[in-house]
């Protein structure tokens, strides 16, 4: 098969994975299994597994950077970007005309019920992704301690991201230390945070831009992690609301393929148009560089030591990070009645019923919260 049609082959089965794949990651990553290795033969489970390590060991949304893995494969450098854009291009699309819809129609009275409803609904699925996650990030006990003190330093107010930072940091460490070897360094473009903003900030398309592309630089973990980022860089500034935070979450639940398409939504709420332009970039463009540059890497990068401690310190960290952000939000939620028992009977549906779908949560938390409403 000629290149240009491993480049429509490729294209092909993305897209329609950008349009079906709903479930969060894992879920996509099982989609992408069963096309990719039991389907098409493009490459064999082991090399599957493989790239499923490595993208955990480089910032960005897991799923999306196997797509990209995938592309590359099979079709090279052109395939990694075809993947990649046309996994995301159904959620961004899907996204903006919900992003429209939000700012037209969602402050008015007969369309605020059903976002009201949809804010305890997002605390349950991050408390499930916080049990779930947890579960395989606590390895050890001095995993535990970096994980407490995490936890401790974002509830008395430290900047969310620079506590997940310090964390992997720190335990990136003590256990090059512990183990007493040396091994390649982490990648990853800190720097961003240093650079003055003064000259980001004269625009705000580009100002918007500057910020997802900060946070996608350093996305370590679950999507979900995502809204812990948000928080501290949004919410903390000043340009969202937790309240409008939580409801740009639950939307975006909606939507099939990766939930970092959150961030088109955000963009048009902040910026319109241009806004969720500026905001899908600077969120997806780091992964395309990160994929293009470490790919060739990956044996090296499976047998470092130090990776391995910063990622398996970084992965904790940003479970405390998202059970302090769950803390915050849901003191400023469960103000009454009807979202606890939003939140109650979401929480029986997502822990007492297996395989409940993240969508079909927001969806009973729209219903009971124009239900609700009525009484």
């Amino acid at each position: 098969m000629d290149s240009k049609n491993r480049l429509l082959e490729v294209a092909g089965l993305f897209f329609k994975l950008g349009c079906f794949a709903f479930g969060g990651p894992a879920a996509h990553i099982a989609m992408m299994e069963d096309e990719v290795v039991t389907k098409r033969k493009w490459m064999t489970r082991e090399h599957f597994l493989d790239l499923m390590g490595a993208t955990n060991l480089i910032p960005g949304p897991n799923s999306t950077e196997m797509t990209m893995h995938c592309g590359y494969e099979r079709a090279g450098i052109r395939g990694l970007f075809v993947a990649g854009s046309c996994f995301i291009f159904p959620a961004v699309v899907i996204t903006g005309f919900l992003a429209w819809l939000y700012v037209k129609y969602g402050t008015l009275p007969e369309v605020e019920p059903f976002i009201k409803g949809i804010q305890p609904a997002v605390l349950v699925i991050i408390l499930a992704a916080i049990i779930k996650l947890g579960k395989k990030a606590i390895k050890n006990i001095e995993l535990v301690i970096i994980g407490v003190l995490v936890l401790v330093a974002s509830l008395f107010g430290v900047n969310e991201i620079l506590a997940l930072l310090a964390g992997g940091v720190v335990g990136g460490f003590y256990f090059f230390l512990k183990r007493q070897s040396s091994s390649a360094g982490i990648f990853s473009p800190l720097f961003l945070f240093f650079i003055s903003e003064d000259v980001i900030q004269k625009l705000s398309t580009l100002q918007i831009f500057w910020t997802f592309l900060k946070v996608g630089s350093i996305l370590y973990g679950s999507g979900y992690v995502l809204f812990a980022y948000l928080d501290a860089e949004l919410v903390s500034n000043g340009w969202l609301t937790r309240p409008e935070l939580m409801e740009a979450i639950g939307i975006g639940q909606f939507t099939p393929g990766p939930v970092l398409s959150t961030a088109t939504f955000i963009g048009y709420q902040l910026g319109g148009f241009l806004g969720a332009l500026a905001a899908t970039a600077g969120i997806f463009l780091p992964s395309f560089l990160f994929v293009l540059i470490l790919n060739p890497l990956i044996p090296r990068m499976q047998k470092s030591k130090i990776l391995r401690g910063f990622l398996d310190s970084v992965n904790v960290a940003a479970v405390a990070v998202m059970l302090a952000v769950l803390f915050v939000m849901g003191k400023e939620t469960l103000m009454d009645w009807r979202s606890i028992v939003i939140t109650v009977v979401c929480a029986i549906l997502v822990f007492g019923v297996k395989k409940f779908s993240s969508i079909w949560v927001v969806l009973l938390g729209l219903i009971l919260g124009y239900l609700l409403h009525l009484l």
